[in-house]
C-alpha cells in the first residue's frame, strides 16, 4: 500500500515555454547561447577585423559596411554576447570557488551579471551607432 502511495505520475515531457525558470538558469541559457553565438560569428569578425587593417581603401569599404543599421544591430548583438559571456564567466568563477553558492547570493548575482550586460551593452552601443 505505500508502494502505490510513493509513486507519482510524472509528466511524459517537459514543455520549457510553459516551465518558469529561475533567473540564474536564464542567465545560465544565455551564457550558452552567447558563446555560440559568438563562436559562429568568428569569422564574420575576423573579416571585419581584416578589412580594417588591409590598407586604407579596405578600412574605407569597413566604414562603408559598418554604416548599415542592419550591421550596426549585429555589432550591437554581438557586443551584448561579448558583455553577457565575460560577465557571466567571471560569475561562474566565482561560483567555482565556492563563493556565493547559496540561494539568494547566487540569484542576485545572476540579476548584477544581467544588469551589467546589458547597462554595458547600452552604454557602449550608443557609443557604437
Amino acid at each position: 500500500m505505500t508502494e502505490t502511495i510513493m509513486k507519482k505520475e510524472r509528466p511524459k515531457h517537459l514543455d520549457l515555454r510553459v516551465i518558469k525558470q529561475p533567473l540564474p538558469a536564464i542567465a545560465s541559457i544565455l551564457h550558452r547561447v552567447s558563446g555560440a553565438g559568438l563562436f559562429l560569428m568568428l569569422p564574420f569578425l575576423i573579416y571585419l577585423f581584416e578589412l580594417s587593417l588591409d590598407s586604407s581603401l579596405g578600412f574605407n569599404i569597413f566604414k562603408a559596411f559598418v554604416a548599415y543599421p542592419l550591421v550596426k544591430l549585429i555589432l550591437i548583438g554581438l557586443l551584448w554576447a561579448f558583455l553577457h559571456h565575460f560577465c557571466m564567466g567571471i560569475r561562474i568563477l566565482l561560483l567555482d570557488m565556492n563563493m556565493g553558492t547559496d540561494l539568494k547570493p547566487a540569484r542576485t548575482s545572476a540579476k548584477v551579471v544581467m544588469v551589467v550586460s546589458l547597462a554595458l551593452t547600452a552604454i557602449l552601443g550608443a557609443k557604437l551607432w
